[in-house]
């Protein structure tokens, strides 16, 4: 069979790439030892911008580790430095806004005023625009729009190593505490590529922060032309650095997710197909991950032609921690089993770098994300081989293609030999030399085979059941799973709001959702279930209080005896209101908290005591939504409270104040999406006070006739219960009539927001 001739270029802008840029040079940094000296020198050269975008960020990072000496610069101290060197340069970093479960190993943020206190001019900032579990994820760092560099080593701690991968390097700690080999890789670029690596940075900054960054050449203009030009002539190409390739051009492919009314990006899929197809002899890949579901069957389908090419996988051996154990490497043995049984002609090979020495349970860290197809090919970036990294976050990689040049390929095929020698533990000669004599990259991995340093087959390989790979499947998502999606599993009406790119603290309502006010308003009649539920509980509580031996324990005076003595404690007031806002957050029923103020404090400083606590809780609501990304905050609200909001956001105070007397939602989600639409923080808490007034006075009424039904029965004054829940009953309803009211009004006469749009 004669393979077809090789296209002249793979790239296609708007399909599998964004744009192909030129670089005047490239290089190729294998491990974090080549790439912080080269990032250290580059920043210096800094005249107007350094912009960094990554996944995490540590200013305890330590840069220029040296053989027996200890480590010079630590990475903040080092930005600071240049800052304060240069009153034109500011530096701008934007990291990924993690959950608390990836924040074990990272640094506390520096606007807490904890750790790491950046210059005036260095810019800290957190993006939190994905959706719910997507994260930022691209590793770019651009100084003055003219260098750059991509790929996957964050500048953080735990990234730094040599290329010999020594078990017991000295300097390879985190606070005394050693960490086992890293191995990844950056690209080093120069030229228009710089430039548009630096346009991607401020896009994520402009949706992450709402600020507009201008590019180096729009500073420039405020200076003498004579000056601008001088400072253009200076390279900011580390001079150490050797480039491998000059006049390329490089092709930028990226990821984004589909949220907030953008489509989403997908351009790393497509290029990572379209390389698969294109391959004619080999497919080299080194990747963090092995799970994304398309990847793996393109490269079965090549594994299964008779004359497809050879296919090299080095991943790491091993998991971090048990969640990974039990997700990413259950996925990727499902996905290596997959290939095997597809490899009929044995051109597969999924294996490990080992070397001897290691402390046991450990293993070298693969971390890169690169492939080389033939010699024709080579790409490295942020992208793991995951569904995730398909469609659920940031991702940005670099390609660059031989396109016939002699120089790219012998550079191309270069790189994958360097990689080869590292791995087996010889010179990237007697790679090249192996490689020419076996014909094969299987043959030569063999034929190089040492027992301290080697390519280990990836053999143990767990067998799991269909049942349970499906349900870990979640971790590895490829797109944005939104609540209302799970809210339509669980209810029996789908609400089908739209979201659109707002700015922050901005919402657009479905316009034909404007017209269903009593469904907005819950209208559609009682719950009987929840009804029935609740009074099968009573039932439930009062059996057993009466027939078991509880009734000793649970006597009334008994009762009120433990909660006044617990009162007496000086600091239990404090703990109390502090309690309200756990309770808001997890919906603890907060009158019974009111209740255990009223019995052991009276109903004067109860009533104040539960008044205060639910002015805090409202509070810490309220500054959490003014963090949060809108469109978080339309997820965790739901349809339902966004249809009434349309109304009450134009009301204010009185809004506020309905909301809270007649609850539409939560009492945590109302003060986040207060918080996220920039109500004013006195309307709130005033409207928040005079709401849960009534509410909160029922509560104090009665718990001090509880209080003194359980002291004496025949003291209970029936007539102020009546008169409360008369007083309730009619405000919910004299609201709840204004809502719909309203609601209608705004349906008909198309009433919208000025601050939505």
């Amino acid at each position: 069979m004669t393979l077809p001739a090789a296209p002249s270029t793979l790239l296609q802008p708007g399909r599998n790439c964004w744009r192909v840029e030129k670089a005047q040079r490239a290089a190729f940094l294998v491990d974090g030892d080549d790439y912080f000296r080269a990032f250290v020198e580059a920043a210096r050269k800094a005249k107007r911008s350094i912009l960094i975008s990554g996944w995490d960020f540590h200013s305890r990072t330590r840069l220029l580790c040296r053989d027996r000496q200890d480590c010079e610069l630590e990475l903040g101290d080092f930005l600071n430095g240049l800052a304060r060197r240069n009153r034109h340069l500011h530096i701008h970093i934007l990291i990924w806004d993690y959950p608390v479960i990836f924040g074990l190993d990272r640094e506390w943020a520096p606007f807490y005023g904890l750790g790491w206190k950046p210059h005036r001019r260095v810019h800290f900032r957190y993006d939190n625009t994905h959706p719910t579990g997507g994260s930022h994820h691209q590793k770019i760092v651009v100084i003055d729009d003219a260098v750059a560099f991509n790929g996957g080593i964050d500048l953080t701690c735990r990234r730094w190593d040599t290329n010999d991968h020594s078990p017991d390097n000295e300097h390879r700690h985190v606070k005394g505490t050693a960490y086992p080999p890293f191995h990844d890789l950056m690209m080093a670029v120069e030229g228009d590529v710089a430039g548009s690596l630096g346009d991607i940075v401020r896009e994520r900054w402009r949706k992450a922060t709402g600020e507009v960054l201008q590019p180096p050449a729009a500073q420039r203009r405020v200076f003498r032309r004579r000056a601008a030009a001088e400072e253009m002539k200076t390279s900011r190409w580390p001079q150490s650095l050797n480039a491998h390739l000059s006049e390329v051009e490089v092709g930028i492919s990226r990821t984004a997710p589909a949220v907030n009314g953008d489509p989403g990006i997908r351009e790393i899929e497509s290029l990572y197909l379209d390389m698969i197809a294109a391959a004619r002899n080999s497919i080299y890949i080194e990747n963090q991950y092995f799970t994304a579901d398309k990847v793996g069957d393109a490269l079965a389908a090549r594994l299964a032609e008779p004359d497809g090419p050879e296919i090299i996988v080095v991943l790491r051996e091993l998991s971090h921690g048990w969640l990974e154990e039990l997700t990413m490497q259950t996925l990727r043995t499902r996905l290596v089993q997959k290939l095997r049984d597809a490899d009929k002609y044995n051109r597969f090979r999924a294996c490990y770098p080992f070397i001897a020495g290691l402390k046991e349970g450990t293993c070298i860290d693969v971390h890169s994300k690169m492939i080389v197809i033939d010699d024709d090919m080579v790409r490295i970036g942020s992208a793991n081989l995951a569904n995730r990294s398909m469609g659920m976050d940031t991702e940005c990689d670099l390609t660059i293609e031989a396109r016939g040049r002699k120089d790219i390929q012998q550079q191309i095929c270069g790189l994958r030999s360097l990689l080869l020698a590292e791995h087996l533990g010889f010179d990237v000669q007697q790679v090249s030399e192996a490689v020419a004599n076996t014909g094969n990259l299987r043959d030569a991995i063999d034929q190089l085979h040492r027992d301290d340093r080697t390519l280990k087959p990836l053999n143990e390989l767990p067998q799991v059941s269909e049942t349970l790979l499906n349900v870990i499947s979640v971790a590895d998502p490829e797109k944005p799973v939104g609540l209302a999606d799970l809210a339509q599993i669980f209810s029996p009406r789908s609400p089908e709001a739209s979201m659109a790119d707002a700015h922050p603290g901005a919402f657009v309502t479905n316009r034909s959702e404007a017209n269903e006010p009593s469904e907005a308003l819950g209208t559609s009649g009682p719950a009987w279930g929840k009804i029935a539920a609740m009074a099968a509980v009573v039932i439930a509580l009062t059996a057993l209080w009466k027939f078991t031996p509880l009734h000793v324990y649970l006597e009334g005076n008994r009762i009120m005896g433990w909660a006044r003595d617990v009162g007496q404690t000086w600091w239990v007031p404090i703990l109390t209101v502090l309690a309200f806002t756990p309770a808001s957050y997890v919906m603890f029923p907060r009158p019974l908290i009111t209740l255990f103020a009223v019995i052991a404090y009276g109903p004067i400083w109860g009533f104040v005591i539960a008044m205060t606590g639910i002015q805090v809780a409202a509070w810490s609501s309220y500054v959490a939504g003014k963090r949060l990304d809108p469109g978080t905050v339309r997820r965790m609200a739901g349809a339902k409270l966004d249809k009434i909001l349309q109304v009450l956001r134009r009301r204010g105070l009185l809004a506020m104040t309905a909301l809270r007397l007649v609850p539409l939602a939560p009492f945590a989600v109302e003060g986040v999406v207060a918080g996220a639409i920039r109500m004013r923080l006195w309307e709130f808490m005033l409207g928040t006070a005079i709401g849960i007034l009534p509410g909160t006075l029922t509560s104090t009424v009665f718990g001090d006739q509880l209080s003194t039904w359980l002291d004496d029965p025949r003291r209970i004054n029936y007539w102020a219960i009546a008169f409360v829940l008369i007083l309730l009953g009619g405000a919910t309803w004299l609201v709840r009539r204004w809502l719909l009211s309203a609601a209608s009004t705004s349906s008909r006469h198309g009433v919208s927001d000025p601050r939505t749009v």
